[in-house]
């Protein structure tokens, strides 16, 4: 009997050629988008971002199985790739960051990183952070108390892992057994605080199992590893199994922030080692050995991305300024009560 060929590691998962490529796609946007935001905040235009520059593989395939305009995302203030995947365009996300007018996410009244969009089922996040695993958690509760098929992923750091909502938030969603999917994007540095001197054990992952559901570790720079562990926390949440956390870990290639400066904290040779696991380059890398991207092809999307992002930018920065007269208005309810 003749052996049969394995299947490439994507189609294993349910994965087409043009999915991954699509997935890399969406990771080269994302860095092209964070890097335009960068010079631009340079340049003043800008007053202050957070990057996900490191992010983007875990990013892009932990939202990738989500339902587009059914499910819905709690981002965090990294979340530049999981908005972009899950709808937002990249000059939604530079008006957001120059605070115009029409805005999706707020028209110019949240802070930079704040993503959000009722279009898109994003829910905005506030500036404490850790209040969007909540969020997150009572969606699910009203799916489920309405018999909706509706699953909600959210996203943190390992630092925001250790804040109180965090965990009561898990704890309810596991005593309920709700359709949340937690994602923890742990790149080793609260802003400058070591992993090692601010998680107890090390793993954020094995907290998961005190509040009664699977918690898994994947490599966050390998977007497969992550996206089969978001497939299967999506269907679990679908069947009424309940939560799961994933916790990624990926690397953060920037400073903390614009105002942030990682030299003071970080030795430069690790922060140049990190650019190995880049995970566009390691994904990119992934994809020539399955023969689904050529160089020819790799400079194709390059240059696609960079037009978009050109053209984004010019368009965002047209865009009206807010109108200071409305600056109070859905600070309180409208209308009598």
């Amino acid at each position: 009997m003749a052996e049969t060929q394995a299947q490439p590691r994507h189609a294993e998962l349910g994965l087409t050629d043009q999915d991954v490529l699509d997935m890399y796609r969406a990771m080269l946007l994302a860095r092209a988008v964070d890097e335009r935001m960068w010079l631009m905040q340079r340049a003043g235009k800008i007053a202050f971002i957070i990057s996900g520059q490191g992010h983007e593989g875990a990013q892009v395939a932990t939202t990738w199985p989500l339902r587009r305009n059914h499910d819905w995302l709690a981002p965090y203030y990294r979340s530049i790739a999981s908005a972009i995947t899950f709808g937002m365009t990249a000059e939604d996300i530079i008006t957001a960051h120059l605070a115009k007018g029409d805005d999706v996410s707020s028209g110019g009244r949240q802070m930079p990183g704040h993503y959000g969009g009722a279009p898109y089922n994003i829910v905005s996040l506030s500036s404490p952070v850790g209040t969007q695993v909540l969020h997150a958690v009572g969606i699910a509760m009203g799916a489920w108390a309405r018999g909706e098929d509706v699953v909600a992923l959210t996203s943190y750091g390992e630092g925001t892992a250790n804040q109180g909502e965090v965990h009561e938030a898990m704890n309810f969603a596991g005593v309920h057994r709700l359709p949340v999917i937690f994602v923890c994007e742990n790149n080793g540095y609260a802003i400058s605080v070591p992993l090692e001197k601010q998680v107890g054990g090390l793993s954020v992952a094995a907290r998961a199992q005190g509040y009664g559901f699977p918690g898994v570790t994947v490599d966050g720079d390998d977007p497969l590893a992550c996206y089969a562990a978001a497939k299967e926390a999506h269907e679990r949440g679908r069947r009424g199994d309940g939560p799961t956390l994933i916790e990624a870990r990926v690397v953060r290639l920037t400073s903390h922030s614009s105002d942030d400066d990682q030299r003071r904290y970080r030795d430069p040779a690790e922060v140049e080692a990190l650019k190995q696991q880049d995970p566009l380059v390691g994904f990119g890398r992934q994809l020539r050995e399955l023969g689904v991207l050529t160089d020819e092809l790799d400079q194709q999307l390059r240059a696609e991305a960079k037009a978009e992002i050109n053209e984004a930018s010019r368009r965002a920065e047209a865009r009206p300024e807010p109108d200071v007269s409305a600056a109070e208005r859905h600070v309180y309810a409208d209308g009598e009560a």
